[in-house]
């Protein structure tokens, strides 16, 4: 697969890079774990160097199935995990990101994917309690320790990014962006390019709209998170149904997916941005990593930009008190 450079970093990942969380948990039943052990090293064997996980993901379950499968493969790779919640099974996450609490997670994630070095270390929520030089300063301490290569930040405002890429240099940011989600596009995206960020878009197929294969009909599991987003509302897929028929058709037109189309897409947008999208299925492993071979020409590109500025998308991305989470 062909490879990018997440931003002036020098960190190189293949050009697709696979988000780990469905292989043990979120989206409903997954399959059994042999199976996703053996998924993850064929992603490898397909040329996906960069996998995403964290500790928050089970918990701690997918980062050690993540260590499990691919620490025999472990050469050339780029893992990336995430501290910043009070992590406690069974109850309510907390935000936490104390320099003491940092330490925490950083030791007990190096041991659970059997890792020497992190490659890359998020922030996975900006913790307000904290000021973000502390949260900054801390990684740039594990970083000099050789516990952690790089620092990242999830969903941050491009102020608290700013601060804290001027403690230690931030490798990449996190947060959600494709065609179903595009607020990026205002302040972050022009912020990052400035200050030579790359940028992770996760849920890159709008939580698996953007495949085509969840219809009006489609009944999500009570194990499965999106059952408790309101754009994922009986009513709000049904009315999105327009602009998925409407990319449909340019996706035909170009003989590829829908998927394909979300992807290349993004990928077309900068070239230091770098997808995550997940599955635990081998075809569409297959059908995404294509994505990155796919051209669009400047009419396409303007195809789609005239679809989404005519059909907006309904419905709000989180519920209130996820929502809260999200810094600005």
């Amino acid at each position: 697969m062909q490879k990018r450079l997440l931003g002036r970093s020098g960190l190189e990942v293949s050009a697709l890079g696979l988000g780990c969380m469905g292989t043990s948990f979120g989206y409903g039943p997954v399959p059994d774990r042999p199976s996703m052990i053996t998924f993850l090293r064929t992603a490898v064997d397909r040329g996906v160097t960069f996998f995403d996980t964290a500790e928050s993901y089970g918990p701690f379950t997918n980062e050690i199935l993540v260590g499990e499968a691919l620490h025999p493969v472990r050469e050339g790779l780029v893992i990336a995990t995430k501290f910043g919640f009070t992590v406690e099974p069974g109850q309510p996450y907390g935000l936490n990101s104390r320099p003491s609490h940092i330490r925490e997670v950083a030791d007990a994630s190096l041991k659970r994917l059997q890792l020497e070095t992190i490659d890359l270390f998020y922030q996975h929520r900006v913790d307000p309690e904290v000021p973000i030089e502390d949260v900054a300063g801390t990684v740039k301490d594990l970083i000099h320790e050789g516990k952690v290569r790089h620092f990242g930040m999830s969903e941050a405002g491009v102020e608290t990014i700013r601060r804290a890429h001027a403690v230690q240099p931030v490798t990449a940011v996190q947060s959600e962006y494709s065609i179903w989600w595009r607020e990026p596009e205002a302040e972050l995206l022009p912020a990052l390019q400035e200050l030579g960020i790359g940028f992770v878009p996760f849920s890159p197929l709008g939580r698996g709209v953007l495949t085509g294969k969840l219809d009006d009909d489609t009944t999500l599991e009570k194990s499965d998170f999106r059952a408790n987003l309101p754009r994922f509302s009986a009513e709000n897929r049904k009315a999105n149904r327009a602009l998925l028929d409407r990319l449909s058709g340019i996706a035909e037109r170009k003989h590829v997916t829908l998927a394909q189309i979300a992807l290349a897409w993004l990928l077309a947008q900068k070239p230091w941005i770098v997808p995550i999208p997940g599955t635990t299925k081998l075809e569409r492993l297959d059908e995404n990593i294509a994505a990155a071979a796919i051209d669009l020409s400047p009419d396409d590109l303007q195809s789609i930009e005239s679809v989404t500025a005519e059909v907006p998308v309904q419905g709000d991305r989180y519920p209130e008190h996820l929502q809260r989470l999200i810094d600005r």
